[in-house]
């Protein structure tokens, strides 16, 4: 089977040029990890959507440890995100509106414990961060994309590339660990 080769179309972002099919394979998502593992931001994605006006957005995202995704809502317009684990561990972390962490909702994805997947809601504040090296997930979320209403940023939490946000998301990761009876990561 012949499989077009990935094309960059960002810093932080490949896509698919297929016509009526591709196979998700081990190769794209060795190179997607191999990808998150160069970028500055520990992550890269794999889009098969063909543009930011299709309905059903669908990616690979690929996260290292340490990568930080700012928590978050798809409130404006209301969307839900799915999200299916290929490889790697994945702590989902669901927030109140104060900006505390639900434990009771907290989610390991895991493939060993028989959990591979997590849906979001619209409007439920949740961020998501990789437990081991190469963690690949399948995202799907309604389209069409638009940058500036995508995503809902939590005013309680750092943003990306903010000094406090690597304190931030250590804390969380501790706590995570804690909850679920994993190791502790040694921070470097």
């Amino acid at each position: 089977m012949n499989q077009p080769a990935p094309i960059r179309i960002s810093p932080v972002a490949t896509r698919s040029d297929h016509r009526s099919s591709v196979a998700i394979g081990s190769a794209l998502i060795v190179a997607k990890a191999a990808d998150a593992r160069r970028s500055p931001r520990k992550r890269d994605i794999h889009i098969f959507h063909t543009g930011d006006s299709d309905t059903l957005q669908r990616m690979l995202n690929a996260l290292q440890p340490a990568s930080y995704v700012t928590p978050h809502r798809h409130i404006d317009p209301p969307k839900s995100e799915s999200l299916i684990l290929l490889q790697g561990r994945l702590a989902c972390i669901q927030f109140d509106d104060h900006g505390r962490p639900d434990e009771a909702a907290s989610i390991l994805l895991d493939i060993d414990r028989g959990v591979i997947g997590v849906d979001y809601r619209p409007g439920v504040w949740h961020t998501i961060f990789a437990l081991e090296p190469d963690t690949v997930v399948f995202e799907v979320k309604p389209g069409p994309y638009d940058p500036s209403t995508d995503k809902g940023f939590a005013s309680w939490a750092p943003r990306e590339g903010d000094a406090e946000a690597s304190a931030y998301l250590m804390a969380l990761e501790d706590r995570f660990r804690t909850l679920w009876g994993l190791p502790r990561r040694p921070w470097v």
